[in-house]
C-alpha cells in the first residue's frame, strides 16, 4: 500500500503530538518536589501528582527530595579547651523546605551541610573541657542543633538533629580516668567507714550513759531502802531501849539482870568468835557466872511461869537504900 502524501502528514501530526503531549505532561511521585525553568529562568515547583507545561519552551530544572534524610559525619580529631586530643563523630538529619532555595542557593547540598556540620563540631567541642565533653553530650547536640539549623536556613534547608555517636578518648588518658574513679571510690568508702564508725561509738556512748543512769538508779533505790531497814531498826532498838528504862524506872531489878545478862552474853560470843584469838583467859568468878545464870532462869520463870500455873501478878517491890555501894557480880580483879 503506498501512502499518499496527505497521509504522511497526518501520521507526523500524531506523532508531534504525542510527543508535546509526553513533554508537557509531568508526574511528580510523593515526597519531591520539581523545580520548573523558562528559558533557563526558575518560574515555579511542581507539587506531587499530575502536572502540565509549556513544552519546548518549560523545562524541569531540579528533582528535590523533601523528605528527612540521614548524613553521616566521618570521625575527626577535636582539640578540646584544656588541650585533650579526643575523636568524634555524628550524625545529621536535615529536610527540604523550600525546594527552590535548596536547588539555586548552595550547589552539592549535602557536602556543603556535612562540611558546615564538621566545623561547627570542631568549634562547639573544642570551646569545652574534657570532663565537660564527655558528661553534657546532651548541651553539645543542643549547640551543634542550634548553630547548624541557623547556619542552613538560607538554603531553605531544616536539620531537624544533631547527634554525637561516640567520643572514644585516648588510652592513657582511659587510664588516668580509671584510676581518678578508683580514688573517688576508696574515698566514699573511707567517708562510709567513718561515719559507721562514729555512729557505733555514739550509740555505745549512749548505750554506757543509759547504763549509768540506770546503775545510779538502783543504788539510790538500794541506798534508800538501806536507810529506810537501819531507820526501822534502830526505831525497834530505841523503842526496846525505851521499854527497858521504863522498866528500870518503875524499879523492876528483873528487867536491870536481864539487860546486864543479854550484854554480857553478846560480848562472850563476839570474843569467842574472833579469828585471831585461839585460848581467851579471863578473870571471871564462877560465883558470878552462876548468880547471872540463876538471875536469867529467874526472869524466864516469872515471865513464862513453871509450865503448870501462871504465875500470880506480885507488886513492884521497894528497893531499899544501902550505904554501901552493892556488889558487881562481874567484878573483874586484876590482881588474880
Amino acid at each position: 500500500m503506498v501512502l499518499g502524501g496527505f497521509d504522511i502528514v497526518v501520521i507526523a501530526l500524531v506523532i508531534f503530538v504525542i510527543l508535546v503531549l509526553f513533554a508537557g505532561i509531568k508526574t511528580v511521585p510523593q515526597g519531591y518536589r520539581y523545580t520548573i525553568e523558562r528559558f533557563g529562568r526558575y518560574t515555579r515547583t511542581l507539587e506531587p501528582g499530575l502536572n502540565l507545561i509549556t513544552p519546548f519552551i518549560e523545562r524541569v530544572g531540579a528533582k528535590m527530595n523533601v523528605m528527612e534524610q540521614v548524613l553521616n559525619v566521618p570521625t575527626q580529631e577535636v582539640i578540646t579547651k584544656d588541650n585533650a586530643s579526643v575523636s568524634a563523630d555524628a550524625v545529621s538529619f536535615y529536610q527540604v523546605l523550600n525546594a527552590a532555595q535548596a536547588a539555586y542557593q548552595v550547589s552539592n547540598l549535602e557536602n556543603a551541610i556535612l562540611n558546615l556540620t564538621m566545623t561547627n563540631i570542631r568549634s562547639v567541642m573544642g570551646s569545652m573541657d574534657l570532663d565537660e565533653l564527655l558528661s553534657n553530650r546532651d548541651a553539645i547536640n543542643d549547640r551543634l542543633l542550634r548553630v547548624v539549623d541557623e547556619a542552613v536556613h538560607p538554603w531553605g534547608i531544616k536539620v531537624t538533629r544533631v547527634e554525637i555517636k561516640d567520643i572514644p578518648p585516648p588510652r592513657d588518658l582511659v587510664d588516668a580516668m580509671a584510676r581518678q574513679m578508683k580514688a573517688e571510690r576508696e574515698k566514699r568508702a573511707q567517708v562510709l567507714e567513718a561515719e559507721g564508725s562514729r555512729n557505733a561509738q555514739i550509740l555505745r556512748a549512749e548505750g554506757a550513759k543509759q547504763s549509768a543512769i540506770l546503775q545510779a538508779e538502783g543504788q539510790r533505790e538500794a541506798a534508800f531502802r538501806n536507810a529506810e531497814a537501819r531507820e526501822r531498826l534502830a526505831e525497834a532498838e530505841a523503842k526496846a531501849t525505851k521499854m527497858v528504862s521504863e522498866a528500870i524506872a518503875a524499879g523492876d531489878v528483873q528487867a536491870i539482870n536481864y539487860f546486864v545478862a543479854q550484854k554480857y552474853t553478846e560480848a562472850l560470843t563476839s570474843i569467842g568468835s574472833a579469828s585471831n584469838s585461839k585460848v581467851v583467859l579471863m578473870p571471871i568468878e564462877a560465883s558470878s557466872i552462876l548468880g547471872s545464870l540463876s538471875g536469867i532462869g529467874a526472869i524466864a520463870k516469872e515471865v513464862f511461869g513453871d509450865g503448870s500455873t501462871p504465875p500470880a501478878p506480885q507488886p513492884p517491890r521497894q528497893v531499899a537504900q544501902r550505904s554501901t555501894p552493892p556488889v558487881n557480880p562481874f567484878n573483874q580483879n586484876p590482881e588474880r
